[in-house]
């Protein structure tokens, strides 16, 4: 069954909801843990509703911020060659951060 575009925030809502409370926050003190309004943290939780920033200072205040990366996921290589030239992109992306690090 696919889900609604209201579907999605509703469920977004209760998710942040629930990891709130998991965490042992209030809703006031996760805004001011966040830097997100009080009202809007109301909002995110009760329609789902804010603004990226927000979500995503949310998620850092949640301590989620390391599933971010997963939201939009890197689409799959069309062919082989593709496929190849991604890997090396990669390794030369971590020899450069390898040899920053000696540094």
């Amino acid at each position: 069954m696919q889900s609604t575009f209201a579907d999605q925030l509703s469920f977004l809502g209760q998710r942040i909801k629930a990891r709130r409370l998991a965490l042992g926050l209030t809703q006031k003190g996760a805004a001011e843990r966040s830097g997100v309004a009080y009202r809007t943290w109301r909002r995110l939780e009760g329609e789902g509703k804010a603004s990226i920033e927000d979500l995503v200072r949310a998620a850092f205040a949640l301590r989620c911020e390391q599933h971010l990366a997963h939201l939009f996921p890197e689409p799959a290589a069309s062919n082989m060659d593709e496929l190849l030239e991604r890997q090396r992109q990669a390794e030369l992306k971590k020899r450069k951060r390898a040899g920053r690090a000696r540094f």
